[in-house]
């Protein structure tokens, strides 16, 4: 894997990732200032910031164009505020005794950028000599070219620049850049932030063969772990969709997630997630309460970092634009901010980063999984349809502390009746 020790690898398994796009979330750095107290009374440990940076007005999509068409990697959007704004916002995170990562978007930048006035050399050409991309929905950018050795060096002076202020960076569509480039680049970093975090924005099978077919660099996720700490769980994410939308039994899904444990380094961390800027909202897809709770616990259960995103807490349905304005609604009362205060709380024990982790489709639709460290064993239930069924447990009989709820949990016969709610049983106290 990477150069990152042992302790912080382990570490990391035992934090929560709350991810923000400041244009819908207040707006301006200041704004996202102002909530930041409120984010960490959650137990969240690192904030993400979606791109930060000047946006190209060439080709943009909607009337203020997405975060990702990039006119100037080195500055700050100007409709968020000042560098010096932008500062503060970085104290605000860190006085709160959380990190930040900001998002690295190196494979593309919009067409009329710094480096692309500057160093046209420095991009993808079409056969014409036009700048282009090679990802046809993608027409706000043009890519880059890293065959193009300078480049590496522009790119990596930018990321130690940044790295004096934040904590990590979400490296977007990260297969698409060259593995030599990351590795090198991390090993620079270091020595402005010796423990920096990488996080890649991974892509599914399909998108990686799909690439490789057409001759361009699509890394793996097993190449990517070689300079990222974590990496997205999109390698499952099909998976997990058929399961939701009743195209396939509850054991695709657990089997292809136990292939991340015989294919991945040991150490391997993933990002857990129902929801994120590109996928539609977890209150959408699960609307009964109960089921999406059950879904939010499996997150978090689950063997590496859970993300949430701008204002699940409120479980919002409606997906935000990246290409308009289009505010975050933080009015009512935030329903899930005491469910995931749990949560984070039980995600900080060692038991859910140093123990040895299973998971087992119980039944057509209860999952069932555990991790062991020592004597201290944590068995998780998640009922993913809301059925009420009897579920076993390897347990002796007798009652248990629920982490998600005030009332032991009674084991009779080596079983438990599952009413709906998600169940996380402990063997000991934390």
């Amino acid at each position: 894997m990477t150069n990152t020790s042992k302790e912080l690898v382990m570490g990391l398994r035992n934090c929560t990732l709350y991810s923000i796009f400041v244009r819908n979330h207040g707006g301006t750095f200041r704004a996202v200032a102002r909530d930041i107290p409120r984010i960490r009374e959650l137990g969240v440990d690192a904030v993400w910031l979606l791109p930060i940076y000047p946006i190209g007005k060439e080709k943009r999509k909607g009337s203020l164009g997405s975060p990702y068409a990039i006119s100037d990697y080195r500055a700050v959007n100007p409709e968020y505020g000042t560098m010096d704004d932008f500062l503060y916002l970085a104290d605000v995170v860190h006085q709160n005794g959380m990190k930040l990562l900001v998002d690295v978007v190196y494979n593309h930048t919009s067409p009329d950028s710094v480096l692309a006035k500057t160093h046209p050399e420095w991009f993808y050409h079409k056969p014409d000599g036009s700048f282009g991309n090679r990802i046809g929905d993608w027409t706000d950018i043009i890519d880059l070219d890293y065959s193009k050795k300078d480049l590496w060096d522009y790119q990596i002076e930018t990321l130690k620049q940044w790295a004096a202020v934040v904590d990590g960076f979400r490296c977007d569509v990260a297969p698409l850049v060259p593995l030599g480039f990351w590795l090198k680049a991390r090993e620079e970093v270091s020595k402005v932030r010796p423990d920096c975090i990488w996080l890649a924005e991974s892509v599914d099978f399909g998108f990686v063969r799909y690439n490789r077919l057409r001759g361009m660099t699509a890394l793996s996720d097993s190449e990517l772990y070689r300079a990222f700490d974590i990496c997205y769980d999109y390698d499952v994410y099909d998976d997990f969709l058929a399961y939701v939308q009743d195209r396939a039994p509850l054991s695709a899904y657990t089997e292809a997630l136990l292939r991340q444990e015989a294919i991945y380094p040991v150490d391997y961390i993933k990002l857990r997630f129902l929801e994120n800027h590109d996928r539609t909202r977890a209150a959408a897809l699960f609307p009964d309460p109960v089921i999406r709770r059950n879904w939010l616990a499996w997150c978090f259960f689950q063997k590496g970092i859970p993300l949430l995103y701008s204002g699940q807490e409120w479980a919002p349905t409606h997906t935000p634009t990246l290409f308009d304005s289009d505010p975050v609604d933080f009015s009512g009362t935030p329903e899930l901010s005491g469910f995931i205060k749990k949560l984070v709380q039980m995600k900080k024990d060692p038991l859910f980063s140093d123990g040895f982790y299973t998971i087992e489709p119980h039944e057509e639709d209860i999952l069932t999984a555990s991790w062991q460290l020592g004597d201290r064993i944590a068995i998780g239930i998640f009922n993913l349809k809301g059925k009420v069924s009897s579920v076993s447990v390897p347990l002796e009989d007798g009652a248990y502390r629920n982490l998600l709820g005030s009332e032991p949990v009674a084991i009779e016969s080596g079983s438990i009746l599952s009413e709906g709610e998600p169940v996380i049983l402990l063997n000991s106290e934390i």
